[in-house]
């Protein structure tokens, strides 16, 4: 039998069938092609929730796997240090090649991490910084402390970065992406990324860095010394609590920490700031022809009210004001704590209230060298240097219970919450009306 064209019928069905798996062939690879122009490009900003631990930003940080896959750890938002840090775990984890000494371990960082949907490239970084612990301790990066890697200000400045702290949110973007608010600041950036920004303390111009990693703010000893001699009304004390806690350094029972009745930061007027004597800086007596000192640093402590914004493209600071409440960040028990990296706390000491031990002392007090394991029943062990202060913290005049170890025993402590760095007519106001209730 033969078609129309004089071939025969199945050839010609033969030839429409190669037809039609030409034409579902084609429309396959359409179908292909449509498909990968819809894979959504990459963000040019993010934003992310943020877990507010001792006045530290920590955020979710993805780290890319040998595998292909990530791996979700909490991660250290972290503009005052330029080094970029992560515990031996994470580098384990994404099969870094960690070499050490006796001090520290190193290894090449990777190519990038994840935060959200954005991939932020390390490129520029020669090397990780990764602290030499035991095999059980090698989740840790900082003992107190959830996060794994920080994020530092080497790879910060490649952006624009807002930290919302009344919103709970951080956000980066590549430059030019991100809305920033607020009255604006011109800011001096090095090639570390950090950040100062021109200040003014008694009618003086200065310059203070923005460390918004550090809990607390420092200021040069000899400015401090020279400050306190002239307000012996600004109230201060001896003892590193709350917010001054750092890292539980040794010298932590003796810093000295005292409140700035005002200073002007940029274009803030910032008041009642809690600063802490440091070694660290030198005081300048700059002139009109001169770059101001670097005198110190303010910490997260001060500005846990603002939205702020850094520029770093342009070298401008946005500061947006989100919330007036006050912040009661001394609020506390007296104890000055060490975290270790066993996750326990050893009391290094007590701070002293109106020139008293504000914790019981003794043999049936709290010695150095103990360890706190228990707040009011709530284990202490495992927890970061944030939430045992939550623990610690509350109404001036309320009493915590704290269970402490000392020689393999334990014990209970009574302690009372104490409003340190407060004026002394508040305080005993205040107590005043602890008493009556």
């Amino acid at each position: 039998m033969r078609s129309l064209l004089g071939l025969p019928t199945h050839y010609n069905l033969g030839m429409r069938f190669s037809a039609a798996l030409i034409v579902t062939s084609l429309l396959a690879v359409s179908a292909v092609a449509q498909t990968a122009s819809k894979v959504e490009p990459e963000p040019k900003s993010v934003t992310v929730p943020i877990t507010l631990d001792h006045n530290r930003v920590v955020i979710d940080v993805y780290l890319p796997l040998p595998d292909g896959s990530t791996k979700r750890v909490r991660g250290w938002v972290d503009n005052g240090n330029p080094d970029l840090c992560m515990s031996r775990r994470a580098a384990t984890l994404m099969g870094l090649n960690v070499t050490c000494n006796d001090k520290e371990c190193s290894a090449m960082p990777p190519a990038a991490v994840l935060v959200g949907e954005m991939k932020i490239p390390l490129s520029g970084i020669k090397e990780v910084k990764i602290p030499l612990k035991p095999p059980s301790a090698a989740a840790v990066m900082e003992p107190g402390m959830s996060a794994e890697i920080g994020i530092p200000s080497t790879v910060l400045r490649n952006y624009d970065v807002l930290i919302n702290y009344p919103d709970r949110e951080f956000s980066i973007g590549l430059p030019g992406s991100l809305q920033l608010k607020g009255v604006k600041s011109k800011m001096l950036v090095n090639a570390n990324g950090l950040v100062q920004i021109t200040s003014k303390i008694e009618n003086k111009n200065y310059s203070l860095g923005l460390d918004l990693g550090s809990s607390i703010s420092f200021l040069a000893e000899d400015l401090f010394n020279k400050l306190a001699a002239a307000h012996a009304d600004w109230p201060h004390m001896t003892g590193a609590v709350g917010p001054a806690n750092l890292w539980g350094g040794s010298d932590e029972t003796k810093w000295r920490v005292m409140r700035i009745d005002r200073l002007q930061y940029g274009p803030l007027y910032l008041t009642s700031v809690a600063v802490v004597a440091s070694e660290k800086y030198a005081a300048g007596s700059p002139d009109k022809h001169a770059a101001p000192a670097d005198v110190g640093i303010i910490g997260a402590n001060a500005l846990m009210s603002y939205r702020i914004g850094l520029d770093y493209a342009h070298s401008t600071a946005y500061f947006d004001l989100g919330s007036t409440f006050k912040f009661p960040d001394f609020d506390v028990v007296g104890l000055i704590l060490r975290p270790e990296d066993d996750t326990r706390f050893t009391v290094l000491g007590v701070a002293d209230f109106d020139g008293k031990p504000s914790v019981p002392e003794g043999d049936d007090g709290v010695q150095a060298g103990d360890h706190l394991v228990a707040v009011d029943g709530i284990p202490v062990p495992d927890s970061t240097m944030g939430q045992v202060w939550s623990l610690l913290e509350g109404t001036p005049g309320q009493e915590r219970k704290l269970t402490v170890e000392r020689g393999g025993k334990q014990f209970t402590v009574a302690a009372n919450v104490q409003h340190f760095l407060g004026e002394a007519e508040e305080n005993q106001s205040k107590e005043k009306a602890a008493k009556k209730k």
